[in-house]
């Protein structure tokens, strides 16, 4: 197609880019089929000539025209045959152009990143859950504060909380525990002393006695100088636990009304680890 100027030029050009795909094809499809039917009008114009020529032979050459003109049907049947194939091909190939595939492509990419994103948090759930159920359920770090446990534990030490023993049997004589103060967010970690059920009394002479009988132990850091309310006999009731610090003279336990007796449903679990310093790192002896 020839053009007159520059100007009919660039528009052309601008319509091109601005043609959507659509219309590129409809355009393409309509060239096409007005070539198909040039064709087909130049092979009718052919044929009639033909025709006009072979009306003058003799009946031999009506015979010999005859065959030919299947002759030139049969070509006809083919090159329409021909043209169909080749519209068809041209169709399957307009059909899938390059930028389509690019578009199919990045639907894919786009598939891909959500399915990314989606196992990301999915991970990070179950992480989380996991931690959760191990804080909850089995365990936790806890830091001492204070001097109510030396010399066995120290302010500063770093401990690991066992809270999945107690789940499945009782607190022991001796274990050291932690539970909280009044229900409050404050824990405090003791030894345990009584059992539930037993009588327990604390001596003029700082002595613990345990049914009438003195205890045998080595964990007081000193001789108990004030009783508290344990200077009577004081029988523990059900699931209850009687606790003291080893440092007897600067401990907040039992023997005071405040903490009193410590209820098993109340104990957070069993300090068994020292994990810092690391100069006393490992299992915490009773």
């Amino acid at each position: 197609m020839p053009f007159d100027s520059e100007d009919k030029r660039s528009d052309f050009a601008k319509w091109a880019e601005e043609m959507s795909y659509e219309d590129e094809k409809e355009l393409k499809r309509q060239k096409k089929q007005e070539e198909k039917d040039r064709k087909k009008a130049e092979k009718l114009a052919k044929k009639g000539s033909k025709k006009e020529e072979e009306s003058s032979d003799s009946e031999t050459a009506e015979t010999g025209s005859d065959t030919d003109k299947t002759k030139d049907v049969s070509n006809d049947d083919t090159d329409v045959n021909t043209d169909t194939t080749d519209e068809d091909l041209y169709d399957e190939e307009d059909y899938n152009p390059d930028y389509k595939k690019v578009k199919k492509k990045k639907n894919k990419d786009e598939v891909n990143i959500v399915k990314e994103l989606l196992s990301l948090i999915i991970y990070i759930g179950v992480i989380i859950m996991i931690c959760y159920c191990i804080i909850t359920f089995v365990g936790q770090r806890t830091t001492v504060h204070g001097h109510s446990m030396e010399t066995t534990l120290q302010d500063g030490d770093n401990l690991w909380i066992d809270k999945l023993t107690y789940h499945f049997s009782d607190p022991k004589r001796f274990d050291i525990i932690v539970f909280p103060y009044q229900g409050q967010d404050v824990y405090y970690i003791k030894r345990v002393i009584g059992l539930p059920g037993e009588t327990v009394q604390i001596g003029p002479d700082g002595s613990i006695i345990i049914d009438g009988q003195v205890l045998s132990e080595s964990y007081g850091r000193e001789i108990m100088v004030d009783s508290g309310t344990a200077s009577e006999p004081h029988t523990l009731g059900e699931d209850e636990y009687f606790v003291l610090g080893d440092n007897r003279n600067d401990s907040r336990d039992s023997r005071w009304a405040d903490v009193g007796d410590i209820n098993k449903k109340d104990i957070i679990g069993k300090a068994v680890f020292r994990l810092t310093p690391f100069s006393k790192f490992g299992k915490i002896d009773k």
